[in-house]
């Protein structure tokens, strides 16, 4: 067998998967969008696709919604899989699975 083809088959053994993100609230004003698609690697952490969305929107969304350096929400955000807080879950360490869908959001909001 060829490098080539050992290669491809070495990288088609590592999967990705589509994980949709909703920014609702005050976290719109910061990523000027409502969602995101990302693709991660399968089994990716929570953690994996804060960093990609970290990485997209720089310093607004690091500064003030997560710290991908300590792997933390800000005390007035939280992020949902699925419906259900991460804190419910395993936090940042929450596994993810193929179209699932993240949505983080400030704790309250007023109005």
């Amino acid at each position: 067998m060829s490098c080539f083809r050992l290669f491809l088959n070495a990288a088609a053994e590592v999967i990705s998967m589509r994980v949709n993100v909703h920014y609702l609230s005050l976290v719109k004003s910061y990523t000027k969008n409502s969602q995101d698609e990302f693709n991660v690697k399968e089994a990716a952490p929570l953690s994996e696709v804060l960093y990609d969305v970290a990485e997209k929107y720089g310093k607004p969304f690091t500064s003030e919604v997560y710290d991908p350096e300590h792997k933390e929400m800000k005390s007035t955000f939280v992020a949902m899989v699925n419906g259900v807080l991460m804190d419910q879950l395993q936090g940042v360490n929450t596994l993810l699975k193929d179209g699932d869908n993240v949505i983080i959001m400030s704790l309250m909001t007023g109005g």
